[in-house]
């Protein structure tokens, strides 16, 4: 009687651990991320965590980024950092033709993360497709999840590039309660001069 007790018990506390949420587990496997490196977040935790939604190709060329990065560093004495909650913050999204940025800020406008699409291994005009801007900001957003628990933003647009909407709606898509989307591109009221016509 008492093995099956005891088989019962094991039973109970995988399925515990199975169903605990991600940001618990986070929290739990902390010391597997390194505050100093932006990108530890980006490859998620090494006990299956965000890291399995992004691509394969992607998931390298943030590794490969990762160990230029490491290899390029000398040792320096980490300061502690103090973990500071953000639940409710602004999203910038700056999609211009040639490429697009996300970056990720507090109620006071300091960023807590961001992503660009050089850094998440596109080059040249792949830069300012809509995939590039639904990668990056599934980027931004994992690590602002994990580092400050991010729950919802209102986000900014500027530009006129391909990846406004594909942005916005990978913010909506990985967990972020979009409060509200302004567009803040720059329009100008008869500012500059034009150009004089030219003689042929």
């Amino acid at each position: 009687m008492s093995e099956e007790k005891k088989d019962l018990k094991e039973t109970t506390e995988i399925k515990t651990e199975e169903q605990k949420p991600v940001e618990a587990l986070a929290v739990e496997n902390q010391d597997l991320l390194d505050d100093d490196d932006e990108d530890d977040a980006v490859l998620g935790m090494k006990n299956g965590g965000f890291n399995d939604e992004l691509p394969e190709e992607i998931k390298k060329k943030l590794e490969s980024r990762k160990e230029e990065k490491s290899s390029k560093k000398g040792f320096k004495k980490k300061k502690k950092k103090v973990k500071v909650n953000v639940e409710v913050g602004k999203i910038f999204v700056k999609a211009s033709y040639n490429n697009t940025i996300v970056s990720i800020t507090d109620l006071n406008g300091n960023v807590i993360s961001w992503a660009s699409a050089g850094m998440a291994g596109f080059k040249g005009p792949k830069k300012a497709t809509s995939y590039a801007a639904q990668i990056i900001a599934k980027i931004a957003i994992m690590k602002a999840k994990e580092d400050f628990g991010l729950k919802e933003a209102s986000v900014f647009i500027k530009g006129v590039g391909t990846g406004r909407e594909a942005a916005v709606r990978s913010v909506n898509a990985n967990g972020i309660e979009v409060t509200s989307i302004k567009d803040i591109t720059p329009i100008p009221h008869n500012g500059c001069r034009p150009k004089k016509p030219r003689r042929v």
